[in-house]
């Protein structure tokens, strides 16, 4: 068995393992980087990730610095308004119902906007998500921008993972290709480095690690056993990767466990999702616009409110929803009046069309008098000015509460102007919720709440930052501080002479 020594050893090539390999190295560690994946599939997550960046700000005068040649016209025609503290406090919390540590959501928030700015030095381009969710040409108002859902890197997760790589390929990290970590060196509680399977043998690499290389989410087992029934055949949106492996691994050698084991990130998507993401696509088989629409199960069955807040702060639930209903599909119906505010992804899908309901049932295969049912009790609930008072582009407290189904709490207008237009969705996992404990300097936590001397976590691997929900943009944002925290203590260990502090 070959063996190998660095500094600082980051299991795992996305987000937040290239940003602890950076901090690292900045501090003067040797560091090396274990990617699963070859070098055509390298990234993770967030490579297919839309990007989004949730952080503080004081509105588009302190976006501006960070945003690489801002397009004039998009600037004239958006309006961005401050994202405080306290409101990001407020949506972490208020998705996650009150459970996540609130030094750990902290920590992520109070170095939000320090963290883009790093990052902006390390080469990555920010800009406004301005046509994320709108066609901008389709509307003829100034679009305000949902305010902590307003920065994104630009190429979204293309561009993210290929800035970063560039930035650690410039400054001398190692970077190992088809190099699956399979297990930690321990002697006792002190992990002392990763053993890497090779097709032909094992090597030892020796050093303090970071684990950096997300969840369960790819691991159709370990879904069904954490996440329940319907849940190992699920669609992955992105990487084939994240089998949990390192996260079984450190749990086995006395790491802790926390947060929502049962929960995940699960959001709308084309019902023609591959199994597991396609980097020809990314994310573009989203399908986030349902808040314009009725969503109706198989048996043309509405089952969610679909206004009930900015698409930003329900989508990560939404999923779950869709894969509870019959054969885990679902149908966005829209009709002429809203059509025409769907975000530029749809243009991936085939959308059903009909002059009628009747018409649409048949072509979806749902029972028809139930659909026409469901749309004519919805439209009887909707107040009688409500074209005249929609707008799409904020929380419009345009309700309807029809009797027998869910409320609609926001763009609540009839759906009755032909051509009738569905898009079928269905589930597709990101990341998983449940994972190992750390503390605000990033060091894994042991079953006795002891950190675990050699350990580090950041990321998709970390537990307790989410619960039931999420708020778009945290968890890249997450990655990225826990990141540069992970990499700044892992190399704080490193004394002169290279030799380990305790």
């Amino acid at each position: 068995m070959s063996t190998a020594e660095y500094d600082v050893i980051v299991v795992g090539a996305g987000n937040a393992g290239l940003v602890a390999a950076l901090t690292a190295r900045e501090a003067g560690a040797r560091v090396l980087v274990l990617e699963a994946a070859n070098q055509e599939e390298r990234g993770g997550n967030s490579r297919f990730s839309g990007s989004i960046f949730r952080a503080v700000h004081d509105g588009l005068d302190s976006i501006r610095p960070i945003l690489v040649d801002p397009d004039e016209n998009i600037l004239a025609r958006v309006s961005v308004a401050a994202y405080t503290r306290e409101n990001y406090i407020r949506d972490w919390m208020n998705t996650s119902q009150g459970h996540p540590p609130r030094d750990l959501v902290e920590t992520v928030v109070d170095r939000s906007f320090a963290t883009l700015e790093w990052m902006r030095g390390h080469g990555v381009e920010w800009e406004l998500t301005a046509n994320k969710l709108f066609d901008l040409d389709s509307l003829d108002q100034v679009y305000a921008l949902t305010p902590g859902g307003a920065i994104r890197v630009r190429h979204e997760g293309i561009g993210l993972v290929a800035s970063l790589f560039a930035a650690a390929e410039a400054a001398g990290i190692d970077i190992w290709y088809d190099a699956p970590a399979a297990d930690l060196i321990t002697s006792g509680a002190t992990v002392e480095g990763v053993r890497v399977r090779r097709p032909d043998r094992f090597e030892e690499v020796r050093g303090t690690v970071v684990l950096a290389c997300g969840g369960f989410e790819a691991n159709p087992e370990m879904r069904m056993r954490y996440l329940g029934p319907g849940w190992d055949l699920v669609r992955v949106r992105g990487t084939r990767f994240n089998m949990g492996t390192m996260l079984a691994k450190a749990l086995e050698a006395g790491a802790q466990p926390t947060g929502h084991w049962g929960g995940c990130h699960a959001s709308p998507q084309d019902a023609a999702h591959p199994p597991v993401g396609d980097l020809r696509l990314t994310d573009k088989l989203a399908r986030y616009s349902y808040p314009y629409s009725l969503l109706v199960n198989s048996e043309g069955v509405r089952f969610v409110d679909e206004g009930e807040d900015q698409v930003f702060l329900t989508y990560a639930k939404t999923g779950s929803a869709i894969l509870r209903q019959r054969g885990a599909v679902a149908y966005q119906i829209f009709d002429r009046k809203t059509a025409h505010l769907l975000e530029p992804r749809y243009r991936t899908g085939a959308p059903i069309e009909a002059d009628t309901l009747e018409e649409l049932a048949t072509r979806l295969g749902i029972p028809g008098d139930t659909l026409t049912a469901t749309v004519t009790a919805f439209n009887k609930a909707v107040a009688s000015d409500a074209e005249l008072r929609f707008d799409p582009i904020s929380l419009d407290g345009l309700a309807a509460r029809p009797e027998g189904q869910p409320p609609k709490s926001n763009w609540a207008i009839t759906l009755d102007r032909a051509p009738f237009v569905a898009y079928p969705v269905t589930c597709g996992i990101t990341f998983t919720y449940g994972g190992l404990k750390i503390d605000t300097d990033a060091r894994v936590l042991d079953v006795t709440g002891q950190p675990m001397p050699g350990l580090y976590a950041t990321g998709e691997i970390t537990g307790d930052f989410f619960h039931h929900n999420y708020a778009a943009g945290a968890g890249l944002m997450r990655g990225a501080v826990f990141g540069r925290i992970a990499g700044a203590n892992a190399a704080g260990r490193v004394g002169e002479h290279g030799r380990v502090r305790p």
